[in-house]
């Protein structure tokens, strides 16, 4: 019988801080697929892999470092979880929290969630607290909230989320038999990177960043080497790139609309160690990357996830990527989050034809 996936826990349990007999919250996240994109093989000279984060359970590479938040919390006597969010987080802790048999609570900045997000929360059950306020204050409210309350806090600055992330990279190694030479990630709040760089020095046998697990690293290595990590930044929400704050950011990508990254060293670690780097692109070529793999690969990815697609293409643009390098660019959330910015105003009304195959033949052009 063919192997059924079991969630990133379970799969990768000896990668991970938990013993056999501790409870486990999963819906079978990961084992998320990596497409060959031949497209942006001819656009780059490279050989481009992309993986589709937007086909874990709530549409999001959030659940990878959910499962192993929230299994962690029932460990404790904690019956509420809460995060600041501007969407996927939230998503992925509501689900993960029914899941649980746990309450959740989302703090959100008014007006800036996109609506496929926000319907994900509200249909868990999701306390939701909008705030007038970006990103970055909802997590300082957050964060106090969890201080002083007995509520656990499920963000990325929570060091389980980051354990449960890296096992993305696992995957890509176990797939490609190898780590690929560069590896391109959004980043907004900068979790995912840190996360992934932990991941393959891990298979490497090299010392890692905020490990909670340092049986890990002396485990048999599995790779020979280790990516270079390009980080892609919005052109108005890219502290990491400017080196400071922002104080109001402001992109189309929701999903990386943040001023002060909570892992913002960690990911200078891992853009630093690996001899990569953290650029930033435009509104416009963010959208742009995200209709290029949506109209010649066949995936359909939120802006967000786009950021890192835009990153590639515009280091191929300016001669950056090495003829025949094997990349892998992570898109981490599904089209269907954002759906109002994928159609920019596209006119869905349509003239209906009569109801025949001719009349049909001929709105095609045939």
């Amino acid at each position: 019988m063919a192997h059924q996936w079991q969630g990133v826990i379970s799969e990768y349990r000896e990668r991970l801080p938990f013993a056999e007999s501790d409870p486990i919250v999963s819906l079978g996240e990961g084992g998320t697929p990596l497409v060959h994109a031949r497209a942006l093989d001819e656009r780059t000279g490279a050989r481009v892999y992309v993986k589709v984060e937007g086909m874990n359970p709530t549409g999001s590479f959030k659940d990878r470092g959910m499962t192993t938040a929230i299994s962690k919390v029932l460990q404790s006597d904690t019956q509420v979880v809460a995060c600041a969010s501007t969407g996927n987080t939230s998503a992925s802790a509501a689900a993960y929290a029914v899941a649980a048999g746990l309450k959740s609570a989302v703090i959100l900045p008014a007006g800036k969630i996109a609506a496929g997000k926000l319907a994900q929360a509200i249909v868990h059950g999701a306390h939701l607290v909008a705030v007038d306020g970006n990103f970055d204050d909802c997590l300082n409210i957050t964060r106090a909230l969890t201080e002083r309350y007995p509520v656990a806090l499920v963000n990325s600055v929570n060091p389980y989320r980051l354990q449960g992330q890296k096992t993305a990279a696992f995957e890509i190694v176990d797939y490609l038999g190898d780590a690929p030479d560069i590896h391109v990630l959004p980043v907004g709040n900068a979790g995912n990177i840190s996360a992934y760089w932990m991941g393959y020095n891990e298979y490497a046998g090299r010392p890692t960043i905020a490990s909670l697990d340092e049986s890990a690293a002396h485990m048999p290595p599995i790779s020979t080497k280790v990516p270079q990590m390009w980080g892609v930044q919005a052109w108005g929400a890219a502290p990491l790139v400017l080196g400071h704050p922002v104080e109001k950011p402001e992109t189309v990508a929701t999903a990386i609309r943040i001023g002060n990254p909570a892992s913002w060293k960690f990911a200078e670690a891992a853009r630093d160690d690996s001899h990569g780097w953290i650029d930033r692109v435009t509104d416009d070529q963010i959208l742009n990357a995200q209709a290029i793999l949506a109209a010649e690969v066949g995936v359909f990815i939120e802006p967000g996830s786009a950021a890192s697609i835009a990153g590639l293409l515009k280091a191929a643009e300016a001669g950056k990527v090495p003829e025949g390098a094997t990349i892998v660019c992570t898109v981490t959330g599904n089209g269907l989050k954002d759906t109002a910015t994928a159609l920019g105003g596209r006119e869905l009304d349509f003239d209906p034809i009569a109801p025949t195959p001719e009349a049909a033949a001929a709105a095609l052009g045939f």
